[in-house]
């Protein structure tokens, strides 16, 4: 049974980018950005639609023009679990592979770039000073305060975006270029876990050939889809696919690493939804926490200041499914990392 009120559904808005009077990237190839999004997002939208308990909205479904404010203002009214935001890239060489972005401070000058490009598309809307309260996209400062919004989301915006560039890498065997961080006024507008993901590039002979054909979209959106189901599973777990650890399991013995004043726990999950902190709705683990921090909840196994112990709570979570999972440490009640934790004297 899913892990949600059986009256709830999942809901995923689809973003197709550009459109309309909005080309996109496009190449002398005569490959354009807008018709390939389109394309990829009614694919993962069919597929998803087969689940019934996944609700796809989409931003747009045709060839038209949508404002940047206005598919976050759908996704928001929407009260979606997900945003997903497709794009193709573009570069003067010939640049090839797939990354994905979350919202965050730009890392370099050419995830700086990337976002500028895809930001600039608020000059062709109407009234866009007022709607973006002087947001400039020539400008690195004005990405400063993008993040704040998006910050408690990060983790589980993280977790969607390696799902796809796995399923890109693993099985599709494209380049890739990895989870990135950059200032995306449509990942800003949301208040949900939000991707934006650069497919390829157009201007590639033979990627932007790819990007183009049935074959090549068919793929992109098989591989959209099951990372947003496999999202879906590893926050919302599946009780009828519970594993169990092996009884036989022989956990190596290491001495007691114990720290003063600090507790450890492994974070498995992080969502909008208040789950009770029971087995069933965890894979089987027990000891499980629950923490608030803003309107995002997150989960926690076990609870101990010996760091031995928790390493090896992280790999029964591990084995439970929550292959994402991570250690987290905590001084007085207080998040910390783990390495100030680890620095601090063990009895």
């Amino acid at each position: 049974m899913f892990a949600q009120k059986n009256s709830d559904k999942f809901i995923v808005v689809l973003d197709a980018g550009h459109g309309g009077k909005d080309p996109g990237k496009h190449s002398k190839y005569g490959y354009k950005e807008k018709d390939i999004a389109l394309n990829i997002v009614l694919q993962v939208g069919k597929a998803l639609e087969k689940n019934p308990d996944i609700k796809v909205v989409y931003t747009r479904k045709t060839d038209v023009f949508v404002d940047l404010f206005k598919r976050g203002k759908i996704a928001n009214e929407a009260k979606a679990d997900l945003f997903v935001s497709v794009h193709c890239n573009a570069h003067t060489s010939q640049a090839y592979g797939s990354e994905t972005y979350v919202l965050g401070i730009h890392r370099n000058e050419t995830n700086f770039n990337v976002a500028k490009s895809e930001n600039e598309v608020i000059y062709l809307e109407d009234d866009y000073e007022q709607n973006y309260q002087g947001f400039d996209p020539n400008s690195p400062d004005s990405f400063i305060g993008l993040t704040l919004m998006q910050e408690e989301y990060l983790d589980q915006s993280i977790l969607l975006a390696s799902f796809v560039q796995n399923n890109f890498t693993q099985k599709l065997k494209r380049k890739n270029r990895g989870v990135k961080q950059a200032g995306f006024i449509v990942l800003h507008q949301t208040i949900m876990p939000s991707v934006l993901i650069e497919t390829g590039f157009v201007t590639n002979k033979s990627e932007g050939a790819y990007l183009n054909s049935k074959k090549g979209q068919t793929e992109i959106s098989n591989s959209i889809e099951k990372a947003v189901l496999d999202y879906k599973n590893a926050i919302y777990q599946n009780v009828d696919d519970i594993s169990s650890i092996a009884s036989s399991k022989v956990v190596k013995e290491e001495s007691a690493q114990v720290y003063k004043d600090i507790v450890f726990k492994v974070q498995i999950a992080a969502s909008s939804k208040k789950l009770a902190t029971k087995s069933y709705n965890f894979n089987g683990l027990d000891d499980i926490s629950r923490d608030q921090e803003g309107a995002l909840y997150k989960y926690y196994y076990g609870n101990t200041s010996d760091y031995t112990r928790i390493k090896q709570l992280q790999d029964g979570a591990k084995s439970k499914g929550y292959n994402s999972c991570f250690i987290v440490a905590f001084k007085n009640g207080n998040k910390i990392s783990l390495t100030e934790a680890l620095k601090t004297t063990t009895n």
